[in-house]
């Protein structure tokens, strides 16, 4: 038989395997993540017939090089253009994440059940246990927890359970500073009486209390220099209204004094010793609660038109010490580098984990499993079991958007016309070779 019907043959199978790439690159032009592949060919084995020989000075004749033919073609590698990286599309989900990395080396770790393997689907979601999962598998999310102060720890990998019971609620906190401001005017008849001013206060519980105060003016200490007023702790109620006892406290009064020149805070107590802020002991309510710290720089005692306007609020001039209830989860929100935090409606953020990624030396020598997974091969690489923080080369997520594919449909279509012509030129060496066949046949008639 002739060499080249196999050399043919040989064509055939391997324009029918580039087909096939092709094929799947254009079904999956809408896949998430998806990586296009390529085929290239090399020719194989060939048969000798003469042997090379060189120069021959006796006889005065040159070299003759080797009589070699080829017997076909073969499928030298498949490579995916996996560190080409697809345009982004957004969805407005906040657990749809894109990597964005120079090479699109970077991987999200997930876990099957039994193993690692990755993925640059980022499109994701919580399940019934809340955890962060892959929509497609459900596979786990996988990276690093937070410890006892709130850090990140990167150290193995593991599932991130978001929603887990102890993240849906945020602790409480005491109040432990607060703020009075705003204006004093002596012309307030409400001061003859007592001007009221309340103050909201949480113990380390959560519970709220307020806290009542009671203001007049103190003419036994007013002097040209100074105006004094004092100011009572009258009353103390709970969240429901009800009178709480707060037994002997000792500051339960105090004086304010006010520079009659300006109408300045000059002091709590004294004129002299500039002191700014006062502090209440609230240890006779319980041992929940804890000292409260008052900042007065902000009052002021000048003319209002007979109307005072000093209030307190909970917390410095920055909101901290504040003291808060129980949060309850309202939101989960991811940055760009992978953290996780949790909303609550106490005004509290807290990070709850953080997703790590993978990468690998060579990207291309992973296997790829369907589902939109890779898994570890001896030439891609081996996952060291941690991870990394995907800022460390410089890359970044970007929430609300999902990577498309890679897929050029412009090259894919030029592919496919030049192996369907790979494919028909190799299909007429058969039947070229088999037209003379026949005609050796025929020489016997």
């Amino acid at each position: 038989m002739m060499r080249s019907l196999y050399s043919g043959v040989a064509g055939l199978k391997t324009h029918q395997t580039k087909m096939d790439v092709i094929g799947n690159n254009i079904a999956n032009v809408n896949t998430v993540g998806f990586k296009s592949s390529s085929v290239t060919f090399s020719d194989i084995m060939y048969q000798t017939t003469q042997q090379a020989s060189g120069a021959n000075a006796t006889t005065g004749t040159g070299g003759v090089n080797a009589k070699q033919i080829g017997l076909g073609v073969s499928t030298a590698a498949t490579k995916v253009s996996i560190t080409s990286s697809g345009a982004a599309e957004t969805t407005g989900n906040g657990f749809d994440i894109m990597l964005n990395d120079s090479n699109a080396t970077n991987f999200f770790i997930v876990n099957n059940g039994t193993e690692n393997v990755f993925t640059r689907d980022g499109s994701f979601y919580i399940d019934n246990a809340g955890n962060l999962c892959m929509a497609s598998t459900g596979y786990n999310v996988m990276g690093w927890q937070v410890d006892a102060d709130g850090n990140i720890v990167k150290d193995t990998v593991s599932a991130l359970r978001v929603m887990k019971a102890a993240n849906l609620t945020s602790a409480p906190e005491a109040t432990t500073l607060a703020t009075c401001s705003g204006i004093i005017d002596k012309n307030d008849t409400n001061l003859e009486d007592g001007l009221a001013m309340n103050l909201t206060v949480y113990d380390n519980l959560g519970y709220s209390y307020i806290v009542k105060f009671s203001i007049t003016a103190d003419a036994t200490n007013t002097t040209d220099d100074y105006n004094v007023y004092t100011a009572t702790i009258s009353g103390i109620t709970d969240s429901n209204g009800d009178a709480v006892d707060f037994g002997d406290m000792d500051d339960t009064t105090f004086s304010m004094y006010f520079n009659t020149t300006d109408g300045s805070f000059a002091g709590i107590n004294a004129a002299d010793d500039d002191a700014s802020t006062f502090t209440i002991d609230l240890s006779e309510l319980g041992n929940s609660f804890e000292d409260v710290t008052i900042d007065f720089t902000d009052t002021q005692n000048v003319d209002n038109g007979g109307v005072s306007t000093i209030s307190m609020d909970a917390g410095d001039a920055d909101g901290d010490g504040a003291g808060k209830k129980l949060g309850a989860m309202t939101g989960v929100s991811i940055d760009n580098t992978g953290k996780i935090y949790g909303t609550y409606d106490n005004g509290n953020t807290v990070l709850l984990g953080q997703i790590a990624v993978a990468q690998f030396a060579n990207a291309s020598g992973l296997e790829a499993l369907g589902d939109n997974c890779y898994a570890t091969t001896l030439n891609s690489g081996e996952f060291d079991g941690i991870g990394v923080d995907i800022s460390a080369d410089g890359g970044s997520m970007t929430t609300g958007a999902l990577e498309m594919s890679n897929v050029d449909l412009s090259s894919e279509f030029t592919s496919m016309i030049t192996t369907q012509r790979g494919f028909q030129a190799n299909s007429r060496i058969i039947t070229t070779s088999d037209s003379m066949l026949e005609e050796l046949i025929n020489l016997k008639r």
